[in-house]
């Protein structure tokens, strides 16, 4: 019995240990953010979560509670609510953060997560699903159009002229006025946001506005779901049609109207918005 064993062990001795493996297969770093902050909480699938302009990860503190059974990956976007400012701090911020996101998902190895965006982080969910479709499982927008510009109702070429003067003036008390006005009109006013670096707000902002993502929609890959606000009954017609004419370039995406709702509808409508998170996520 040795002796039929003696060929295998000579084999086993001579194969090479893990002493063997170069130095540096051994020590790869970690990738660590710079654009912006996360915190994971839970157990369970991975699902990114990307609040919005200004806003804190604070606004998905209830849905993480109402939804349990997930790893949820909070995104502090470097910035805002009172966050520093660090990796955003000059030069563009959004186009840039969804690809520091993107290589999050990646360095992390979660497998192809749920990326749930509002307002600006729908964009950066677009964004990230569009331009890296295999890191992606699943996406939801909630609240935003493919070209922010429109929920003004312009576009991102007409409002570039207004665009690059917000950006122009953010450094004095006009500018930051205008910019208040934005805060108050997208976010929800919490204590945080107002917090938020007034320059590093001026560029997404800017941004934003000059910002179309339609041509992108057919590379999407991922199922994608949209949920948007109707404040009031007499303009659901209106958002049914806005919605539609945006996403056309997706013909498989689920719009689904969320209505007595404002923008923030995580905040407006807590358990509807629960309700399709969990249908979504499912």
């Amino acid at each position: 019995m040795v002796k039929a064993l003696a060929p295998l062990l000579a084999l086993l001795l001579a194969a090479p240990g893990p002493a063997t493996l170069p130095a540096a297969a051994a020590a790869v770093p970690a990738f660590a953010p710079t654009r912006f902050t996360v915190e994971v909480v839970g157990q369970g699938p991975d699902v990114v979560l990307i609040p919005g302009l200004t806003a804190s990860k604070e606004v998905w503190r209830s849905t993480v509670s109402a939804v349990p059974g997930y790893r949820y990956h909070l995104i502090q976007v470097s910035g805002f609510a009172g966050a520093p400012a660090r990796g955003n701090r000059e030069g563009p911020v959004v186009a840039p953060l969804a690809e520091e996101i993107a290589r999050y998902i990646e360095a992390h190895r979660l497998r192809r997560p749920a990326v749930v965006g509002h307002s600006m982080g729908g964009t950066l969910a677009l964004m990230i699903a569009a331009r890296h479709p295999r890191l992606v499982g699943r996406a939801m927008v909630v609240d935003m159009l493919p070209q922010p510009a429109e929920l003004l109702g312009s576009s991102a070429e007409n409002i570039r002229g207004l665009a690059d003067l917000l950006e122009s003036v953010s450094g004095t008390s006009f500018g930051q006025s205008l910019i208040d006005s934005a805060v108050r009109m997208f976010g929800n006013n919490a204590p945080a946001n107002v917090k938020s670096d007034r320059d590093v707000v001026a560029r997404a902002a800017r941004e934003l506005a000059v910002t179309d993502l339609t041509p992108e929609l057919p590379r999407i890959a991922a199922p994608l779901t949209v949920l948007y606000a109707s404040p009031a009954d007499s303009l659901a017609a209106t958002a049914d049609g806005v919605y539609r004419r945006a996403y056309a370039g997706d013909p498989a995406a689920r719009l689904i109207r969320i209505d007595g709702s404002g923008h923030m509808v995580m905040a407006d409508q807590p358990a509807r918005f629960a309700q399709e998170l969990k249908r979504f996520l499912s």
